[in-house]
């Protein structure tokens, strides 16, 4: 008896040592933007989740008072259950990416970690779950095609600005205060609307007069991206690396706590 109870323990400290196979988190909305709680070595905080960022972020304050020097870490990563052991991470100055947050933006979360996963997002209560791509169900639903383009996954939109038309890759931006980002300023807030668009047209359905973030960092070959304002209406599940794209019904009305509402847990 004794002996099966070690390998039992043994079997079961053998399962814990693996890959989780899905984790989740509370998040919480604010300033627009998505925002969970993460850790890079031992630097945790809050983090904000954006799937329109190619890369993960680190923001210098918070490296330099770690001790890190360097602009190019590579590092363990902790993210809703799931751990990645060496992530190459970017430290960068991010005031401008935290202007009007409550507590100190620690970083961004970034495609480069968020499409190893499926990553299913639900906007009121704010949840973050990462399944393993292998273990993970397929909803039933019809998917939208997603392509990956300069690092982000991306859908094919239409946006209008009353008078001419854009047709193209538009990135999922879950960290701007606005329904569509356009390109602009590296380092422009990407809180601050600047204006309204006329119309946005994704999977069949055409929003209009959605506010408007004009900033930077989208990849070439990205025409725009598709803000918040516009995602929290659905529950998000995203297969970057399958190529799929599920606008599922929310679980709860997107008016109950909707963007820029803060909640955190």
């Amino acid at each position: 008896m004794r002996r099966r109870s070690s390998l039992l323990i043994g079997c079961l400290s053998l399962a814990a040592a693996g890959p989780a196979l899905a984790g989740d988190t509370a998040c919480w909305f604010e300033n627009g933007a998505i925002v969970a709680p993460a850790a890079l070595a031992d630097m945790a905080g809050d983090f904000v989740i954006d799937l329109s960022a190619p890369q993960t972020l680190l923001h210098d304050t918070k490296a330099q008072m770690s001790g890190y020097a360097q602009t190019d870490l590579t590092l363990p990563v902790k993210l809703a259950g799931q751990r990645l052991e060496a992530v190459p991470i970017v430290v960068r100055d991010l005031d401008y990416r935290s202007v009007g947050f409550i507590a100190p933006i620690v970083g961004v979360i970034g495609a480069d970690i968020l499409d190893r996963y499926v990553v299913s997002l639900d906007f009121a209560p704010c949840r973050l779950s990462l399944e393993a791509r292998d273990a993970a169900l397929t909803p039933a639903a019809a998917p939208l095609a997603v392509t990956v383009v300069g690092g982000v996954a991306t859908v094919r939109a239409t946006a209008s600005d009353g008078f001419t038309s854009l047709t193209g890759a538009f990135a999922l931006d879950t960290a701007s205060n606005g329904g569509v980002r356009a390109r602009g300023e590296a380092d422009a807030p990407r809180q601050k609307p600047a204006g309204r668009l006329a119309g946005l047209s994704l999977n069949g359905t055409l929003r209009q007069h959605l506010k408007a973030v004009v900033a930077g960092d989208l990849p070439e070959g990205v025409a725009g991206a598709v803000g918040v304002q516009l995602l929290s209406a659905y529950r998000l599940r995203l297969d970057a690396q399958g190529g799929h794209l599920w606008l599922l019904p929310a679980r709860w009305a997107a008016k109950e706590k909707g963007p820029g509402v803060s909640a955190r847990p």
